[in-house]
């Protein structure tokens, strides 16, 4: 299986900067044995899918409403998403949870509206400082696999992407050691294989992300268990992140 690297802008680029951005990025990317999601602004969504149409790039959104359709004033839905041409969505990111106070039976009802729409789901989870230092990684991990997937159909995993992030290792420089990764991904696994079967634990994608750079992504993504990267401000840089994608053994 290739390995996947996914990159979340964040809110940067105004729509200037993301023509310059893509337009280099698929004239220069060109690794076949990983696979390239990017996570542009929602006012970005078009410019990235035309440039990327064709290419190695899939694009994908940073967020998604749990509503269809109506009075929400400010959200996108999911049907919003798709007509853009973008395949991914990004959603449970500890951004959201924390600042936006998302809970994982929100979160839960924004995968299913996503998965309806055949929008593939990135899905973060992670464990705080807190919860670390009181050795309740499992038990937060476990609780986010459980509730977020809840009610979903085992061929439905297909779609889902499980994004580890420890919330303490994101835009802090301080990367998850091999080992905290490896716990972390074991934890994920064991979960899903629990909730639904040995070949599910086994084979649903999973990607580390926290504070991952040009030095430090080739050991870590190679960590057992691991099937790509989540790139967070690296992924501005683009040369930064065209190293990262070419390089990527």
């Amino acid at each position: 299986m290739k390995k996947i690297i996914i990159a979340n802008n964040k809110m940067n680029m105004v729509s200037e900067e993301a023509k310059i951005y893509f337009t280099k990025l698929v004239a220069k990317a060109n690794n076949p044995k990983v696979d390239v999601v990017v996570c542009p602004s929602f006012t970005n969504l078009m410019i990235a899918t035309y440039l990327t149409k064709g290419s190695m790039i899939k694009i994908g959104a940073q967020n998604v409403c749990d509503e269809e359709n109506g009075a929400f004033t400010g959200e996108v839905s999911a049907d919003m998403i798709k007509s853009t041409g973008a395949e991914y969505v990004i959603v449970g990111h500890s951004e959201r949870r924390n600042k936006f106070k998302e809970t994982d039976k929100l979160i839960n009802k924004k995968i299913k509206t996503a998965l309806k729409h055949r929008l593939k789901c990135i899905y973060c989870v992670g464990e705080s400082l807190i919860e670390k230092n009181t050795m309740k990684t499992e038990y937060a991990i476990r609780k986010q696999i459980e509730e977020g997937l809840k009610g979903l159909y085992e061929n439905e995993l297909e779609s889902v992407v499980i994004a580890y992030e420890p919330i303490w290792a994101i835009g802090t420089g301080i990367s998850a050691t091999p080992k905290d990764i490896e716990m972390g991904v074991n934890v994920i696994r064991k979960a899903v294989a629990e909730s639904y079967s040995d070949k599910a634990g086994r084979t649903i994608q999973v990607v580390y992300g926290g504070s991952l750079n040009e030095k430090n992504y080739q050991n870590i993504l190679n960590t057992k268990g691991i099937d790509g990267g989540l790139f967070g401000g690296i992924s501005l840089n683009i040369d930064s992140f065209l190293s990262i994608i070419n390089n990527l053994k």
